[in-house]
């Protein structure tokens, strides 16, 4: 607990000075933590970041997360985004020819995939970001809630397993205290902030959604782990484990809140 503490609070005093300050050292701070989370996504499949496919994976994923708001310097080359994934997955399919098929099809599978799970997540933190910084205070808040209910709650009351055969630990008492931990944030939101354009039982709806899928989020990346059979994505946050391990519940909640159009 001390280890994670500690972590925790170095994290926390390297992290939100640039969460703070916005911009282009935002960014970079988001191209980083991807490109950590892919490392350690392939490294669960034994796949190497430091290969012909790994480098794809890599320049996939920076293409995925390349923010809205330099989107005009790939307008001067007259090309998108989209026709730019185009290309190197014809790169990714091409390679299993190149390789004679050592580099298999659901390897490409795997990390296109694994590109897209990450890259979707962080491009959407970037614009949650862009949005404003109570949007990013509210997702991070509503996540700490769950967990932190989750955790006490199941504790306490916990008698029922949520679904043993991914995370043995997690119990239905437990999901539903984190979901009443979320929405009473949530609520504080509503009551105290300005800026969130939207009624307090539109707030507590989306609340509701949002800690749900943050809950999916983390089982999603334990059965990752599960599969693979791995205790941590990685071990870079020494009580925490990887930049996956932390952020699992934000890869599905970010995009969610986007396409809930709160600030648009």
């Amino acid at each position: 607990m001390k280890q994670r503490v500690i972590t925790g609070v170095v994290a926390a005093a390297l992290f939100l000075p640039i969460v703070f300050y916005g911009g282009l050292p935002f960014v970079l701070l988001t191209y980083i933590l991807a490109t950590i989370g892919l490392y350690e996504l392939l490294k669960m499949k034994q796949l190497s970041i430091f290969s012909v496919h790994g480098l794809l994976s890599l320049l996939f994923l920076w293409v995925i997360i390349f923010p809205k708001q330099y989107h005009h310097v790939l307008s001067d080359f007259y090309y998108s985004k989209t026709e730019i994934a185009i290309i190197f997955i014809l790169l990714f399919l091409a390679y299993t020819v190149v390789t004679k098929n050592r580099f298999t099809f659901e390897d490409v599978s795997f990390c296109i995939l694994s590109a897209i799970y990450v890259g979707i997540g962080f491009y959407f933190f970037i614009e949650t970001r862009n949005a404003g910084l109570v949007y990013v205070f509210y997702s991070l808040f509503i996540i700490w809630a769950t967990d932190s209910g989750a955790y006490f709650v199941g504790k306490a009351m916990g008698k029922n397993k949520l679904w043993p055969e991914i995370s043995p630990n997690k119990t239905v008492e437990g999901s539903l205290g984190g979901v009443v931990c979320a929405v009473i944030v949530g609520i504080l939101f509503s009551l105290f902030s300005t800026t969130i354009p939207v009624g307090l039982v539109t707030l507590m709806g989306i609340t509701v959604v949002l800690s749900v899928f943050g809950q999916i989020g983390d089982l999603v990346q334990s059965a990752f782990k599960r599969h693979f059979n791995v205790k941590d994505s990685g071990n870079i946050l020494p009580g925490h484990g990887g930049i996956l391990d932390r952020f699992d519940s934000l890869l599905f909640v970010l995009p969610l809140l986007n396409l809930f159009h709160l600030w648009t």
